[in-house]
């Protein structure tokens, strides 16, 4: 007899959605979100499916290295048990994985929904059941100051409280400060998050943050401004600023979190699953909770489906600080039935049936 549980089937994709406008950070923008859909169908006919976002400003990934890798898995897993697979993941990171987090991240989300769906577990009991809803943040990306300040107004239109402001553009400094200078304008009561994606230097970081002391302003957290090898830095940086600072490029594994809490580089560590995958997350929280540190849930440029499995990591381990899940509303189309609901800037996945509940539309 056929275990209900052996894989049929491994069928991966191109996925381009539309973005409204260009998501932009320090390294560059994106207009289109150029990710890839991995689909893993099981002997009783149930399907997982996972999503790879791969961001070349963010880390150089590209959507042809996530297919070329999650292309190669499509010869060795039909046949393999999904009951195993956390040992597929750890194979998979041998045979290509380990060169692309991104086709790591999207295969393991496809393995692990289709285990818990096959199971009618869903993945926010599966990660712990701590809790089922987050506050989210939303982003104003790189752009003029005009453009910053309606995108902020049109933010808090939402009824999203939290602001994220991507900093370390073009325009420097001074670019940076005339940007937040007139968000808070617009949002005046909105916390500011303000995320280099490690395109400041020191000399500018400094600069930076004489300006917005000067100004009145104070940051609710600062996010990865320096080289993510610049640990010394980045500790000066808390020292100088007084503020707290998140790691971000910084904190892709357990050992990178065990070198930040002993360089006092940082009190938080943003936790993406496209780094590194589920695997490497779960053992990164678990690093940096033990180190106390705080914990952030991020991502790239995700859909639904890959931001939902983010939803339920972190709403599921519990005490995540700060969640930054809104790139779903930047996209301009959702080839996806299912996910998270977003009231404001809450989250919630309590209503998810199975897996990380999301689906591609008919």
């Amino acid at each position: 007899m056929i275990s209900p549980t052996l894989i049929r089937a491994c069928t991966v994709a191109p996925l381009d959605i539309p973005l409204h406008v260009p998501f932009g950070i320090s390294g560059g923008a994106q207009a289109m979100a150029n990710n890839v859909l991995v689909t893993i169908e099981l002997a009783d006919g149930t399907r997982g499916y996972g999503e790879a976002a791969p961001l070349p400003p963010y880390n150089g990934e590209t959507q042809a290295m996530a297919l070329a890798a999650l292309n190669g898995a499509r010869a060795w897993l039909p046949g393999r048990e999904g009951n195993d697979w956390r040992a597929l993941a750890a194979e998979f990171f041998t045979r290509g994985g380990a060169s692309c987090g991104s086709a790591q991240c999207a295969l393991e989300m496809a393995l692990l929904d289709a285990w818990t769906r096959q199971r009618g577990q869903t993945m926010w009991k599966f990660f712990g059941g701590a809790s089922t809803t987050l506050e989210t943040d939303m982003t104003v990306t790189t752009g003029t100051v005009a453009e910053a300040a309606d995108a902020a107004r049109a933010i808090r239109a939402r009824g999203i409280r939290l602001i994220k402001v991507k900093v370390g553009g073009v325009g420097g400094p001074a670019g940076d400060l005339a940007r937040v200078a007139a968000i808070q304008a617009a949002a005046p009561d909105a916390p500011l998050i303000l995320d280099g994606n490690a395109g400041l230097s020191r000399v500018a970081a400094s600069e930076l943050v004489r300006g917005l002391k000067a100004a009145g302003i104070s940051p609710a957290l600062l996010e990865q401004w320096l080289a993510k090898d610049d640990l010394t830095g980045a500790a000066a940086l808390i020292k100088e600023s007084g503020w707290k600072v998140a790691a971000d490029e910084s904190a892709c594994t357990a050992d990178d979190a065990r070198a930040l809490a002993a360089a006092g580089a940082a009190h938080v560590v943003n936790i993406k699953l496209m780094k590194s995958g589920i695997l490497a997350a779960l053992e990164l929280a678990q690093v940096a909770r033990a180190a106390g540190l705080g914990l952030m849930i991020g991502g790239n440029v995700e859909s639904i489906l890959a931001m939902s499995v983010s939803a339920c990591f972190a709403a599921g381990l519990g005490g995540f600080e700060f969640a930054d899940l809104d790139t779903p509303l930047f996209m301009a189309t959702n080839p996806f039935d299912g996910g998270f609901t977003l009231e404001g800037g809450r989250i919630s996945v309590a209503h998810l049936a199975a897996g990380h509940g999301t689906q591609p539309r008919a």
